[in-house]
């Protein structure tokens, strides 16, 4: 549904991205992640028409962006950080204008905008004008305007900034509702979002596109620090030596508390000696008071990517 090749934005002697290469098959949900001025928003602005690249390609549902523009807007929607709305106009008469500018015949324009207004949850405020709704139902607003034209890609930058947390989980809940009827590119700063919310994951740093890949992939092939954390009670001097020679095993830390000891058991990936450890322990006659498994995230991938030592390694 998506493909770009080899995407640079210069300005000046700047350089916002460089040679990105991607493809998105059409019903996935892409998480687009970056730090700031990482080249997120210039990538998408691209894909939407509102900014031309300097070199490279980019294809939306077989046209062009650049030689093609009018068809690749007709079949997008796009909701950019600031969602683009008239604060003046009331939600139904401005989805009413939105739809007529981008084309929906007025055969068709009544049951589209009814349709973007049930799926953004908008039936109550449909006479409200857009300047006294809460930043929440704005955001809504912005995402009915991106889908009232029924388009197959939808391009979506930021749209949870700013939300409170039940806010957030709405418009995720409203976001994966979109996902195989539509092809959906997201950005987002909060992680978490993208792990509930995204079937694949992109990171861009300084540009260039630094990993690709489903979040559990991604956390699995980059991740590190796998292990258990146990907190124990007893001489752990008895048990060190034979922890240490368990299969899998790569370090071990310990830190006092009171008459326990918390220890830290990192472990090598795909490897699961939880069992083991838990006997050692039990079977040397000290006392287990918890255990638990410890997994990278997300933003430990994410921080490994993305900061300065592993850019320059």
């Amino acid at each position: 549904m998506i493909e770009v090749e080899h995407l640079s934005k210069i300005y000046g002697t700047t350089t916002a991205i460089e040679d990105v290469h991607f493809s998105v098959k059409s019903g996935e949900i892409i998480g687009f992640l970056g730090p700031n001025g990482a080249g997120k928003t210039t990538t998408m602005r691209i894909l939407a028409g509102y900014l031309p690249a300097s070199t490279g390609t980019a294809k939306i549902a077989g046209y062009d962006v650049h030689e093609q523009s009018m068809e690749v807007r007709r079949r997008i929607g796009y909701l950019p950080e600031n969602p683009p709305l008239y604060p003046d106009m009331r939600v139904k008469d401005f989805l009413e204008f939105v739809a007529k500018i981008k084309g929906v015949s007025g055969r068709d324009r009544k049951k589209r905008v009814t349709s973007a207004i049930k799926r953004c949850q908008l039936m109550e405020k449909t006479h409200i004008a857009i300047r006294k709704l809460s930043k929440g139902y704005r955001q809504r607003v912005g995402i009915a305007q991106a889908i009232v034209h029924d388009p197959p890609v939808i391009i979506l930058d930021e749209p949870t900034v700013g939300l409170d947390p039940r806010q957030i989980i709405e418009v995720r809940n409203l976001i994966k509702s979109l996902a195989g009827q539509h092809t959906i590119i997201l950005s987002t700063h909060i992680l978490p979002e993208v792990s509930m919310t995204c079937d694949r994951v992109m990171i861009i740093n300084r540009g260039k596109v630094v990993a690709s890949n489903t979040p559990i992939e991604l956390i699995d092939r980059l991740g590190s620090g796998c292990g258990y954390q146990v907190e124990v009670e007893g001489d752990v001097s008895t048990i060190l030596p034979l922890l240490q020679q368990v299969s899998g095993i790569t370090d071990i830390n310990q830190q006092s508390q009171d008459n326990r000891t918390i220890l830290e058991i990192n472990c090598k990936s795909q490897v699961e000696p939880g069992k083991d450890i838990a006997n050692i322990i039990i079977n040397q006659g000290l006392s287990l008071h918890e255990m638990r498994r410890t997994r990278p995230s997300l933003e430990d991938v994410f921080l490994e990517l993305t900061t300065e030592e592993a850019v320059e390694e």
